[in-house]
């Protein structure tokens, strides 16, 4: 406004100036001819300052839309991999909330009016004018191919899980195996691909030249094939059903972060053959074509200009019914009947939404669910034939730090003489229900890559141990008990590792 004033200071200046002059000439006869210069002269810059106050005042209401339009429109729903801030309260019975501001700040970034238009008009702008992502969590490839940011450190090998962590997880997935075996459950472990480990071709080009060719998944393959491990290799199938005629381009959607109704076909299939389960063949079933599929991550990149995508509908499409109320297959659990055989337990991710129909349909009664820990309690409620976990490959690092809620399972004295007692750190008990959870760390010179976990329970009682490995690099143990295994209370833990 400081500027303003200038401007109007000025313009006066000039126009007693130009006045003067004006009365120097007009005995020349000339003062006519001269006024209509001098107002022709003086309208410019009344023009000028006519358009500032315009620009401002345009300025300020595109400004205001945001805020202001919270009243007229309304909240918007984001279409991001995640929880919106929630709206800060400025004091409770803690006092002042010093935050406030800064929390009433990020509440507003993912409120304001219209949020998904202005979104999406800045993604499209730095991915169709400079083919890269304004989104952190979605990588932009080319010809229209969209990726998870997450599924780059696989792409590229790079942070690889150490050998210890591959061993966790293969071990872990061994001890559930037996746990399912010792109760007559048959059991298969299944890992989606990322989609970049099948259609890396259309990644960018600055990620291309730092691939050092080694993955997490072809090391943990060997490790589940050493501890004997039931596990169906869908990367390998998916790799030679590329090299077939297939219905659409891709098994995997180009803008989604997960396979196509066809890639969940056939993956659902190669499980529930490996389980010797009967299930439909939809290699040759009637199928039609839609442009109707909405991915996630351009709904997380391009929340108001989402461009739909072809799916596969197969005719008829899988035969089963859900029991109870079921929002989307996306649901944490849901419970399905068929006119199949048996009962299923599967543990899954996201990937499953698409498998499940598929899996449901081959089963009298299927559980999904997608909780963690695998609460392994289920197949006992559920009465289970068969138990599927089926997990990400982006997801395998958290594996090894993750621990089934599962009794853990009894070891014979004679497993400690070829083991060696060590000292533990850390030592928490935790009381979960009619079980005690007790956790524990191990010093990393004391621990080899494959050496076991037995747990002497007040010099009488032997149980393995899940490894587990912590976020900090340090390495432990986990392990649940049942209150009848325990005294109340001077409980002696001893710590052996085996070789």
């Amino acid at each position: 406004m400081k500027q303003m004033d200038q401007i109007e200071q000025m313009e006066q200046m000039d126009q007693i100036e130009q006045m003067d002059q004006i009365e120097q000439m007009d005995q020349t006869g000339q003062t006519g001819r001269i006024k209509q210069i001098y107002k022709k002269q003086a309208s410019g810059p009344k023009r000028m300052a006519w358009m500032y106050r315009v620009y401002i005042a345009v300025f300020l209401l595109i400004c205001l839309v945001p805020s202001a339009g919270l009243f007229f429109a309304g909240e918007e729903q984001s279409s991001e991999n995640r929880e919106k801030a929630q709206f800060p309260v400025l004091s409770d019975e803690n006092g002042i909330n010093v935050h406030y501001l800064s929390r009433a700040g990020e509440w507003f970034e993912d409120h304001f009016a219209l949020r998904n238009a202005w979104v999406s008009g800045y993604a499209l702008l730095t991915g169709k004018g400079f083919g890269v992502s304004s989104q952190e969590n979605v990588i932009v490839g080319t010809d229209g191919w969209l990726y998870y940011k997450d599924s780059l450190k696989d792409f590229q090998g790079s942070e690889l899980m150490t050998r210890r962590q591959i061993f966790n997880v293969a071990h872990s997935m061994s001890m559930i195996q037996a746990f399912a075996k010792e109760h007559g459950v048959k059991f298969a472990f299944a890992i989606a691909p990322n989609k970049n480990s099948l259609y890396g071709e259309n990644m960018p080009y600055y990620y291309q030249g730092y691939r050092t060719g080694k993955k997490n998944l072809d090391q943990l393959k060997a490790e589940l094939e050493t501890e004997g491990v039931h596990y169906v290799d869908l990367y390998g199938m998916l790799r030679e059903e590329e090299q077939a005629l297939h219905h659409l381009d891709q098994l995997y959607h180009k803008r989604d972060s997960h396979w196509n109704n066809e890639g969940a076909a056939l993956a659902a299939g190669v499980v529930l053959s490996s389980l010797g389960q009967a299930h439909a063949s939809y290699a040759d079933r009637e199928y039609e074509v839609r442009r109707d599929f909405a991915g996630d991550l351009d709904k997380m990149l391009y929340p108001s200009a989402v461009s739909l995508e072809e799916e596969i509908y197969y005719e008829p499409m899988p035969q089963f019914s859900y029991i109870g109320e079921v929002g989307s297959n996306f649901d944490p659990k849901i419970s399905t009947s068929a006119d199949g055989e048996g009962s299923l337990v599967m543990y899954r991710d996201s990937f499953g939404n698409a498998l499940l129909p598929y899996m449901a349909e081959a089963f009298e009664s299927a559980y999904f669910s997608r909780a963690l820990p695998y609460y392994l309690p289920d197949l006992e409620e559920h009465k289970a034939d068969a138990l599927v976990i089926e997990r990400a490959e982006r997801f395998l690092p958290d594996m090894a730090g993750e621990v089934p809620y599962m009794e853990a399972p009894s070891v014979k004295a004679e497993e400690l003489e070829e083991a060696r007692a060590v000292g533990m750190t850390d030592l928490e008990t935790a009381v979960q229900g009619d079980f005690v959870r007790i956790t524990g760390k191990i010093p990393m010179e004391s621990l080899k890559d494959h050496s076991r976990i037995y747990i002497n329970v007040n010099t009488k009682d032997c149980y393995e141990a899940f490894p587990v490995s912590y976020k900090d690099g340090q390495e432990g143990f986990s392990m649940l008990l049942s209150k009848e295994c325990l005294n109340e209370t001077d409980n002696v833990y001893e710590l052996y590792l085996s070789e």
